[in-house]
């Protein structure tokens, strides 16, 4: 079967007649109670459940392995191969499924604000709600006119009741997430977690923007009121979104964005936070955006008021809320600005060694971004219950389709022409390990961010770590002189320097992978022990 054909049965399916196109919020809403698929919380948004997957499936995803792309990605463990001949059996039967359901819902739209570089999408579910959180997520149509110009979309077909048989369908389990680009198809079986939906699209603008000399990532972005942009680099559960949300400075978007050859734009038109332990005096934008329209994943509620709680872990840690950015206050729309000024590496340091903020070179920018070191947090994954050490390379490793340099060589030169300062920022543990130590205070690493963006760092005295050779600042205000050294929060300085050397002799062994990178960066970027 070929592109045409494949096309042509989608167009089947679109025209059906429980097929809804574009259906408005409240509408969707109104499915999402009728069908039982969610209930409403006390502030209006939808409350969905996800069964037993509450978080991505990365041993469950695939790239169609064609001609015009099977030498252009990076193949392994992340970029899983599948047959042309296995995708276009599965396709036609998840379609000859979804042809059989009473209601169909459909999503047009588009990811990327820069309308120069945006990608038309559209997303097909089986669920009413997981349409409801497409809209929130993506880039909704401005106008009817927007709508004609809408051609040659990628395509989301998501089917969650719809079980693959790994032994007639190729796939490793029942779960299946698979991208073609030539029949710009993504396919999405056998799991009700939204959050697929979402980097799938990000995988694929990983894959294109680069053709056009645009730099994705896996940040958040926001700009003061001088024009100041900062990034903020990080997996989940990192801060991003939190750090992100200052109300001193404009939200340009929380999770994922291009750099181009005239700024920086937002991928998408929502935001996807972690809402475990939100609370509104920590985090008040995040917590007043979750009204109605918005979308909660996982999040436990009174029986009676129906008021969440986001404290309460009994589906998972990974509790999500999707909304769009309009429901936050303080944004850029379009979600659009210049170059950065500052850049954010942002880790969840499990060891509790690495500094709370340190300052950069480029060589260690660069050691640091291919590195991607972080701890995968509960819940974001299936089958991670506590802090686990990892390296996600580009701080998105999941969600790269190409070779790893190709990112980190792109941010290199942007970092040298736009003379962006960057800084590594441990939201991690202190005082010790995970399970001795704690976590560090949020407030502490607010006032940290804060002087690194209004540029208090750029000439303060510092001191290099003997063991990662950082520079960290000796003062930052608002912060305790002694929070910024981690050696002098532990009660073992012994016991420090054995656990940071354990942390540098993974970072070495990590790097090993990297064949093809400057011989500075490794000697000059990486541990000095």
């Amino acid at each position: 079967m070929n592109s045409i054909e494949i096309t042509n049965e989608l167009e089947v399916l679109l025209n059906g007649e429980n097929a809804f196109h574009n259906l408005s919020v409240p509408v969707l809403v109104e499915k999402v109670l009728e069908r039982k698929e969610g209930v409403l919380t006390s502030t209006g948004a939808v409350r969905a459940t996800t069964g037993t997957y509450t978080g991505r499936s990365p041993k469950d995803k695939f790239i169609v392995n064609e001609k015009s792309t099977e030498d252009k990605i990076e193949w392994g463990t992340v970029n899983q191969p599948f047959s042309e001949a296995a995708f276009e059996k599965l396709y036609l039967k998840v379609l000859s499924y979804l042809k059989d359901r009473n209601e169909l819902f459909v999503f047009k739209g588009f990811a990327g604000a820069d309308t120069k570089y945006r990608l038309p999408i559209q997303v097909v579910n089986e669920f009413a709600w997981h349409n409801l959180f497409a809209q929130q997520l993506f880039i909704q149509p401005g106008s009817p006119d927007e709508l004609v110009q809408h051609t040659n979309p990628f395509t989301i077909v998501s089917a969650p009741n719809f079980k693959a048989d790994p032994a007639v369908d190729g796939t490793n389990s029942e779960t299946f997430i698979i991208v073609s680009f030539e029949k710009r198809t993504i396919l999405i079986g056998g799991t009700e977690y939204a959050g697929e939906m979402k980097k799938s699209i990000f995988s694929v603008m990983n894959y294109l923007l680069p053709e056009s000399g645009i730099l994705p990532m896996h940040c958040s972005a926001n700009v003061g009121q001088e024009g100041d942009v900062a990034l903020f680099f990080g997996l989940s559960g990192t801060g991003k979104t939190t750090l992100s949300a200052d109300p001193k400075r404009k939200l340009i978007g929380d999770d994922e964005h291009g750099w181009s050859n005239a700024g920086v734009f937002n991928i998408e038109g929502g935001c996807y936070a972690k809402c475990i332990n939100l609370t509104r005096e920590k985090e008040p934008q995040i917590f007043d955006a979750i009204r109605f329209g918005s979308v909660l994943e996982n999040v436990v509620l009174d029986d009676d008021t129906r008021a969440a709680d986001y404290d309460d872990t009994f589906f998972t840690e990974n509790t999500r809320a999707a909304y769009p950015l309009e429901a936050m206050d303080n944004i850029v729309m379009p979600s659009i600005a210049g170059h950065p000024h500052t850049i954010v590496f942002l880790t969840a340091d499990a060891f509790g060694v690495l500094p709370p903020i340190s300052k950069l070179t480029k060589e260690q920018a660069m050691y640091h971004f291919l590195s991607g070191y972080t701890s995968k947090l509960a819940g974001t994954e299936r089958g991670i219950t506590s802090p686990q050490a990892t390296f996600s390379t580009c701080f998105g490793s999941p969600f790269l389709p190409l070779p790893a340099t190709v990112y980190a060589e792109m941010l290199g030169r942007k970092i040298d022409e736009h003379g962006a300062n960057v800084f590594l920022v441990n939201t991690g543990w202190t005082g010790g390990e995970y399970g001795t130590g704690q976590r560090m205070k949020l407030k502490y690493t607010r006032a940290m961010v804060q002087s690194a963006l209004e540029g208090e760092l750029d000439s303060v005295e510092t001191v290099t770590d003997a063991n990662f050779g950082l520079q960290i600042p000796i003062h930052v205000p608002g912060v305790p002189d002694e929070v910024l050294q981690p050696v002098k929060t532990w009660d073992s300085s012994e016991a420090y320097n054995a656990k940071a050397q354990e942390l540098a002799g993974q970072f070495k062994q990590n790097f090993k992978k990297f064949k093809n990178v400057s011989a500075d960066i490794e000697t000059l970027g990486g541990p000095t022990v």
